[in-house]
C-alpha cells in the first residue's frame, strides 16, 4: 500500500494507519471488517487491472518486429550498466551535487543511434536518471506515463532523453527547454514533463510529451510505543548552519525534561525565542525509530499561545492587515485567511497586488503584494520603495494605530535597508504607529537545481549572521519579528514543490468526497514524563482544516503552519494585553 499516489489507495492507508495506531483503541468490530473488505476489493482490482494491462501489452508486444523491443532495452541496459558501475558514494543522495556528474549520455561516448523512420519521430529512444529512477511501467517509447517512488533523503534527480528520430529533439518541460536538468523532489508528487519537438520545420513543434510522476516518500516514522525517549534538535547533519555544535537528534537532559512538564508555563513575549524541535524516539541514534508525527516545536522557557478560533476573529476584527513579499509569505497569507473564514475558498499564485474583502464575514480586510517581482529585467523591476507605496495606497484607508497591520518577509531578498525603507515610507505617509511584523529568512536555494542560483555552504551557513542582523534591526525599528530561518534549518529535506527548495506549503485542493483523516499539530505542548505523548491534554492542539469539506482548497505543511501559528500570536499579542489590563 505505501507508498502510492492513488487517492483510493491514500484514503485506506489513512484509515488503516489510524486504526492501528497503538494510541488509539481500535474502532468497532463492524468498522474493521468494513476497513479490511475494503482492502480485500481494492487488491482485487488492481491485481485484475494489472493482469489486464499484461496481457494486453504482451499480445501487441508479440504482434510487432523485435527491433524496438531490442532498441529500448539495450538503452535500459545502458543505463544500468552505467549506474552500477559508479562507486557507491556517487548513490548517496546527501552527495547528490557528485552524483549529478556521473550521469553520461550515449551520445558521448558513441555517435548517437537515431532513426529516420517517420513513425519514430514523436518517440523517445531512452530516458536517463541519476540516481536512477525505477520506472513504472518499465520504459517502452509508445508509453508516454511513468511513475516512481523514492526514498525520503533522495531531494534531487538528474532527467534526460534521447530521441529516436534523427530530426526529433527532446526539451524537458517547455518546448525550449534544456535534454537534461536536475530537479528538486518536493515530499510528494513531483512531475516531469519530457517534450519532443520536429525540427525539420522552419518552427520547431511539439509532437508529444512524456510525463514522468516521482512521489518522494515522508521521513520513515514508527508509531509511537510505551517504551520511548525524548531527543532535540536545532541543525540537520546535512547542512550544518553551526559547525562547531552538535547535529542531528541529541537525548534531552533531565533538566530539561522537568522544566517542559511544568503545568504552568509563560507565554513566548517574542516571535524569536530560541528553541528546538523535539520528538519521541526508541532511540535518538537513529531517526528511522522516531515516531514523526508527534514532533514539536519547542521554544526555551516558554509557549506560544494557539487562538481558538473565536478569539482570532475578535483580534483581526475591524483591522487591515497587509502582506509584501514572496511566495512564502503568500503561504503565511492563505493560512490566516483560513484559520480565520475556516475556508479557503479562492487561491491564486498571485504575484501582483490583490485585495480581499471577505475575511471574517466582511469584518477585516487583507491586502497583498509579491515582491521582488525576479521575472522582470533588473532595469523594470519596481523598487521595494514603490511596491510598498503602491501597496498603502491601495489598502486604503489605514489608521495610523495597531489596527493596520504590515507584515514582509520573504526567503532571502529580505535586508536590514529594506526595514529602513519601510521606516521611511511609513513615516512619510503618517503610518509610524502601525503594527509591523517582520517575517525573517528562510532556508532555500541549497540544492544544485537548473535555473536558479544555488548558495554554496559556506554562503548558507552564513545566512545565519544575515538573519540575525535582520531580527536586530527590526527590533531596534520596534517592529515584531517571526524567525522562520531557525524553525526551517533543521528540516530543510521537508521542502514540497518548487525549484527553490524554500516551500514549507502547498495549497491544494480539498475533495469533499474523500474522508481525510484527522490530523492535529501541537505547539509548545505539555509534557508529563513517562507518559504517552499522545494522551496528554493538548491545549495547543489545531485541527488539520482539510476536513472542513466546504472548503475548496486548502493550505497543507506542518512547518509553515508552526511559523504562521508564530506569526498569529505576534499579530494579536496586543489585543491579548488590552484584555488582560
Amino acid at each position: 500500500l505505501f507508498p502510492s499516489a492513488a487517492p483510493k489507495i491514500q484514503t485506506l492507508l489513512h484509515d488503516l494507519y489510524r486504526m492501528v495506531d497503538p494510541m488509539r483503541r481500535l474502532g468497532s468490530v463492524l468498522t474493521v471488517h468494513w476497513l479490511l473488505s475494503s482492502l480485500l476489493e481494492q487488491f482485487h482490482f488492481m491485481t485484475k487491472e494489472a493482469h489486464t494491462n499484461i496481457s494486453e501489452w504482451r499480445n501487441r508486444e508479440n504482434k510487432r518486429k523485435g527491433g524496438v523491443r531490442n532498441e529500448w532495452r539495450d538503452g535500459e541496459n545502458l543505463l544500468s550498466s552505467e549506474i552500477e558501475n559508479r562507486s557507491p558514494k556517487q548513490n548517496v543522495p546527501s552527495d547528490s551535487r557528485k552524483s549529478h556528474k556521473a550521469l553520461h549520455y550515449s551520445s558521448k561516448t558513441k555517435e548517437r543511434q537515431c532513426s529516420h523512420d517517420k513513425d519514430t519521430l514523436s518517440h523517445i529512444r531512452q530516458i536517463f536518471s541519476s540516481p536512477r529512477l525505477d520506472l513504472n511501467p518499465q520504459f517502452n517509447p509508445k508509453i508516454k506515463e511513468y511513475y516512481a517512488e523514492v526514498p525520503f533523503d533522495m531531494v534531487t534527480v538528474k532527467i534526460g532523453a534521447e530521441p529516436s528520430n534523427c530530426q526529433s529533439q527532446v526539451h524537458l518541460d517547455d518546448k525550449k527547454g534544456p535534454s537534461s536538468a536536475n530537479y528538486p523532489l518536493g515530499l510528494g508528487l513531483n512531475k516531469v514533463i519530457i517534450l519532443v519537438t520536429d525540427d525539420s520545420q522552419p518552427s520547431p513543434q511539439v509532437v508529444s510529451s512524456y510525463k514522468i510522476t516521482i512521489y518522494r516518500e515522508d521521513r520513515p516514522s514508527l508509531p509511537l510505543f510505551d517504551d520511548y525517549m525524548i531527543c532535540g534538535f536545532v541543525q540537520d547533519c546535512g547542512s550544518k548552519i553551526h559547525p562547531e555544535e552538535s547535529c542531528g537528534l541529541q537525548p534531552l537532559s533531565h533538566e530539561y525534561l522537568s522544566a517542559i512538564s511544568q503545568t504552568v508555563f509563560k507565554t513566548c513575549e517574542a516571535g524569536d525565542t530560541k528553541g528546538q524541535w523535539i520528538v519521541p524516539c526508541l532511540s535518538c541514534s537513529d531517526n528511522r525509530t522516531c515516531d514523526w508525527r508527534e514532533i514539536t516545536w519547542q521554544p526555551h522557557g516558554c509557549r506560544y499561545s494557539v487562538l481558538a478560533k473565536p478569539e482570532l476573529q475578535r483580534c483581526v476584527e475591524g483591522r487591515r492587515i497587509l502582506f509584501i513579499g514572496d511566495s512564502t509569505n503568500r503561504g503565511m497569507m492563505y493560512y490566516l485567511i483560513e484559520r480565520v473564514n475556516k475556508t479557503l475558498q479562492e487561491w491564486q499564485k498571485t504575484h501582483d497586488v490583490k485585495c480581499y474583502h471577505n475575511i471574517n464575514e466582511g469584518k477585516t480586510f487583507i491586502s497583498y503584494s509579491y515582491y521582488p517581482q525576479f521575472w522582470m529585467n533588473a532595469n523594470q523591476r519596481p523598487t521595494f520603495e514603490k511596491a510598498l507605496e503602491q501597496l498603502l495606497q491601495r489598502s486604503r484607508p489605514l489608521e495610523n494605530t495597531d489596527q493596520t497591520v504590515l507584515i514582509v518577509g520573504g526567503v532571502q531578498w529580505l535586508n536590514s535597508n529594506h526595514l529602513q525603507i519601510i521606516q521611511k515610507v511609513l513615516s512619510r505617509e503618517n503610518l509610524s504607529n502601525i503594527l509591523v511584523i517582520v517575517k525573517s529568512i528562510g532556508m532555500g536555494f541549497h540544492l544544485p537545481v537548473d535555473g536558479i542560483h544555488s548558495l554554496s555552504q559556506a554562503q548558507i551557513q552564513n545566512l545565519w549572521n544575515e538573519n540575525l542582523v535582520i531580527l536586530d534591526t527590526a527590533k531596534n525599528l520596534g517592529y515584531e519579528v517571526v524567525d522562520t530561518f531557525v524553525i526551517t534549518m533543521g528540516r530543510y529535506k521537508e521542502f514540497l514543490q518548487g525549484k527553490c527548495g524554500c516551500h514549507f506549503h502547498e495549497v491544494v485542493k480539498s475533495n469533499p468526497s474523500e474522508e481525510q483523516p484527522h490530523i492535529t499539530m501541537t505547539l509548545s505542548r505539555h509534557y508529563t514524563l513517562g507518559k504517552y505523548f499522545g494522551s496528554q491534554s493538548k491545549p495547543s492542539q489545531l485541527q488539520d482544516y482539510a476536513t472542513n469539506s466546504q472548503s475548496p482548497y486548502h493550505v497543507r505543511g506542518p512547518i509553515n503552519q508552526v511559523y504562521s501559528e508564530i506569526l498569529l500570536s505576534r499579530l494579536c499579542a496586543s489585543k491579548r494585553k488590552l484584555v488582560s489590563t
